[in-house]
Order: C-alpha cells, then sequence, then structure tokens
C-alpha cells in the first residue's frame, strides 16, 4: 500500500507549504512509502482528489486544500487529522498502516490491550 500526498508544489499559503513539508518530512523521517501527487501540474490529480475526499469531511464552503492524505484509493484526512494522530502517536492507524514493532505507537498498542 501507498501513501499518496496530495500537494500543491506552487502554493501561495505559507500555512499550506508548512504543512505538506511537515507531512512529507514526517513519512520520511519513519520511512513510510510515499508518494507526492501534485495538484498544480497535474488536473487529473486535482480532480482525484476532489472527487474522493468524502462529503462528510470536505470544507463548507470551497474546494478541500492540500495537504490531503489518502492509503491507495482510501481517504485518511487532511492535515489537521494527521496532527490529530500524530500528537496520539497513532499515525500508523490514521494512515491504515500496522505500526512497526518496537515503535512508541505498538508499545501504545500493545498497554491499550493488555487494559482491557
Amino acid at each position: 500500500m501507498v501513501i499518496k500526498v496530495y500537494i500543491a508544489s506552487s502554493s501561495g499559503s505559507s500555512a499550506i507549504k508548512k504543512q505538506q513539508q511537515d507531512v512529507i518530512g514526517f513519512l520520511a523521517a519513519n520511512k513510510i512509502e510515499f508518494e507526492e501527487c501534485d495538484i498544480v501540474v497535474s488536473e487529473d490529480n486535482r480532480k482525484w482528489m476532489r472527487e474522493n475526499i468524502p462529503e462528510n469531511s470536505r470544507p463548507s464552503t470551497g474546494n478541500p486544500l492540500p495537504p490531503q492524505i489518502f492509503n491507495e484509493e482510501q481517504y485518511c484526512g487532511n492535515y489537521e487529522a494527521f496532527f490529530d494522530a500524530r500528537e496520539d502517536r497513532a499515525v500508523y492507524a490514521f494512515l491504515g498502516l500496522t505500526a512497526p514493532p518496537g515503535s512508541k505507537e505498538a508499545e501504545a498498542l500493545a498497554r491499550r490491550e493488555q487494559q482491557q
């Protein structure tokens, strides 16, 4: 499974640029395989991203903004959802991936399972 991060290579928003760098930097640092899909250079990427974000995850006005994260065709979420998952040490679950053994997320999951 490949994580797809929909980005805008030439965004005028410094916040969007920072969020994109944050997501991509985290995935690269954790050796999570991903693909950048640029919505600026590919109309197909832009159209696919917009069509595949669930209705309940779309902004009330305007179009969804990058970064948007998918696991293949499955929508994972936007930057805010990614940030929340990272804060909760649940990024692998957010991405629909199994946390590697020995990772903080795998250890936290094992502790939760033992408590049940």
